[in-house]
């Protein structure tokens, strides 16, 4: 019978923290960062395996340069995000010849990046805030206060299928799998060992089902293309994953039953999204009802099933439910909110939110307070229900995203609550 790994393995991302490299086996080390850092010793020197962020890049190469003080020959990245690019500059300037290579769509990645770098910022600070001023109080603590700027490289060399490299006395391929993670996604292989780097490449933590889009805002991820990067993943046979986060997958019967389960998991939810598509259902229907069989168990800690259905069910059909006309025209429904409110009285409003409360139909009650908060922001009767459902959504998930917003609307809620008071 198996036990889903998620269930023993953390799901936060956390910044790089001095003292804190491990070495994996003779010849890999790691230093966790906001992706995972690995080098790879060779004769040849090491091939270090992505970045960091800008400002993590010192602690990484202080991290593994305990561990080892070889010259690093190649730096490999798994994928165009800022936390495995930001660091480049700085390994180049402390390593002249570094040779840097990506997946081909990595130039693409950056500037899609890029394009988007206020955007993604503010939607991404409800959850990385208070990681990040941890990170500076660490660093500050060990003195680190001169961090170098967030890079946006180019690579030396941009890898389209596969590319096979032997590098002193290691033999590694860098095999492409676009449009997973990013579509720069690439992962490494050491045929020799069975050894395989996924960088993120199912999502954040290992286990979990995947983000097809992620609520920081992001382009959609298509599920099949996702279910082949883990085929291509399962296809190795590999006795060892070395993920993005935390640490080593060991076991290939393990490693086999797990990706076995987050492929047809993944394949489930896409099938069962179509399927209720072509019997007429709409999105919230499927959101609903659509839920994995205890055989294809996976995790939700950081990508959820019901956000996964939206996901297909808006990759296939687009933004237009054919629910409402309003929906083709730019007057949202908030913005008549204010005339619900008045013709049905807020005491009336509140009170029926309460009920549904009690109910545990905390989504339709969190829709009547909204209602009330559109027409009245700083009515604290309805913000202190608004704070109460939140506390109650966040009783319900372990979802890392999920509980990251709701934590921000409960400390936004309580702050405008002590402004008024």
């Amino acid at each position: 019978m198996r036990t889903p790994i998620y269930k023993s393995r953390p799901v936060e991302p956390n910044p790089a923290r001095f003292d804190s490299g491990q070495r994996i086996n003779d010849f890999i080390t790691l230093s966790e960062a906001f992706s995972n850092v690995y080098r790879i010793e060779t004769s040849e020197g090491s091939i270090q395996l992505n970045a960091g962020m800008g400002m993590e890049a010192p602690v990484i190469d202080a991290n593994l340069n305990v561990l080892s003080e070889q010259r690093l020959h190649s730096l490999i990245l798994t994928q165009g995000h800022v936390d495995h690019v930001g660091g480049v500059a700085y390994f180049r300037e402390k390593n002249p010849g570094l040779t840097v290579i990506a997946g081909a769509n990595n130039p693409e990645h950056q500037a899609y990046d890029s394009r988007l770098g206020p955007f993604r910022g503010q939607r991404s600070a409800f959850a990385f805030t208070e990681k990040f001023s941890a990170a500076f109080t660490h660093y500050q603590q060990h003195n680190y206060t001169d961090m170098p700027p967030q890079d946006a490289p180019t690579p030396d060399t941009l890898v389209e299928d596969k590319l096979q490299l032997e590098i002193g006395d290691l033999q590694l391929e860098v095999i492409a799998v676009p449009g997973a993670e990013t579509n720069d996604s690439v992962i490494v292989w050491l045929p020799e060992h069975r050894i395989c780097f996924t960088g993120n490449l199912f999502g954040c933590p290992f286990g979990h089902f995947p983000n097809l889009v992620t609520i920081r805002g992001d382009r959609y991820r298509d599920a099949l293309v996702v279910a082949n990067a883990v085929d291509t993943v399962r296809r190795l046979e590999p006795d060892m994953i070395l993920y993005g986060h935390h640490g080593p997958v060991v076991g290939r019967e393990l490693i086999q039953d797990e990706l076995n389960a987050l492929h047809g998991a993944i394949l489930y939810v896409h099938d069962e999204t179509v399927k209720g598509m072509n019997a007429g259902k709409t999105v919230h229907e499927l959101m609903s009802e659509i839920a994995l069989p205890p055989e294809l168990e996976v995790g939700e800690g950081y990508g959820k099933v019901s956000w996964s259905v939206r996901a297909i069910w808006e990759n296939y059909g687009g933004w237009f439910h054919h629910q409402s006309t309003t929906e083709l025209y730019s007057v949202p429904a908030s913005q008549v909110h204010a005339d619900v409110v008045a013709l049905a009285g807020v005491d009336a409003l509140l009170d029926h939110a309460r009920s549904k409360q009690k109910a545990r139909k905390l989504e339709e009650a969190l829709h009547l307070v909204d209602m009330v908060l559109n027409a009245e922001p700083e009515h604290c009767e309805a913000l202190g229900l608004s704070r109460a459902i939140h506390r109650d959504l966040l009783d319900q998930t372990d979802n890392f995203w999920l509980r990251s917003w709701l934590n921000h609307q409960i400390n936004t809620i309580q702050s405008q609550i002590n402004e008024i008071t």
